[in-house]
């Protein structure tokens, strides 16, 4: 059932952006490459969480609006306008809509993809919100071959939190992306996360591994690229399944 629901959603996406096109072709990994000086273009996430084992009434939507913006051959930021989310469930003490915050984004490109041997990029992050800060900091690394790309993110984030900022956490992660172009529109692929919770940094906590379908359309200037990620371990208190939509336009 859950299979089947994942393959209806892609498709339900897909038909109500047949428009969309662009250069992203994860929802989960970023790619190497940078965008051009004075390129700009706007992103829209979504992404939707569900059902845990010892809640399976959950449900958890995700959003997020980001203007991404070249300024240099090397260098790309990026501003997350809002980030928000909904949430229902048993083990939610409060349902509805939440601010969580809003980020700075940079990109710098180390090695090009399409010309070096690697494609290598550096990724910071800062994002505060309400009682709340984050610093995130990325290596993406990038193997095109032909129309096959292969991808790998590590990402470390620290988190602060409470009345005081006085709550520290930590995640580290890692993303592999596979992606191959079908046709000059259409890209198929999959994608696999792993993560690591570090609680006040002092030890490892659960190791939580999803994997799942990828697929990218482009049309113009519009792009999707939908992600279906289910979990391939057996933490009660992580979503079995989560659905990651984004889709935008390029200026």
């Amino acid at each position: 059932m859950r299979i089947t629901f994942v393959c209806l959603t892609i498709v339900f996406v897909l038909s109500l952006h047949a428009s969309f096109a662009g250069a992203r072709r994860f929802a989960y990994s970023y790619e190497a490459t940078t965008a051009a000086p004075g390129a700009l273009e706007l992103e829209n996430w979504v992404t939707w969480q569900t059902h845990k084992d010892d809640d399976a009434r959950f449900n958890e939507v995700d959003f997020r609006h980001e203007i991404e913006f070249g300024l240099t051959n090397r260098l790309q930021a990026g501003v997350y306008l809002a980030d928000w989310d909904y949430e229902t469930g048993n083990s939610i003490e409060k349902s509805g809509l939440d601010y969580s915050g809003s980020a700075l984004e940079l990109i710098y490109g180390l090695t090009n993809p399409a010309t070096d041997w690697l494609g290598l990029a550096a990724y910071e992050e800062i994002k505060a919100g309400r009682r709340e800060f984050e610093l995130e900091s990325k290596l993406i690394a990038q193997k095109d071959l032909g129309p096959l790309v292969l991808v790998y993110n590590a990402t470390l984030e620290a988190k602060c939190g409470g009345h005081e900022l006085d709550e520290r956490a930590g995640e580290f992660a890692q993303t592999f992306g596979a992606s191959y172009e079908v046709s000059p529109r259409l890209l198929l692929g999959a994608e696999f996360l792993h993560e690591i919770n570090l609680p006040d940094w002092s030890q490892s906590g659960d190791n939580i591994v999803f994997g799942g379908p990828n697929v990218s359309y482009r049309f113009g200037n519009w792009w999707a690229t939908v992600t279906g990620l289910a979990q391939l371990t057996r933490v009660n208190d992580e979503p079995d399944f989560q659905l990651r939509t984004i889709f935008g336009y390029a200026f």
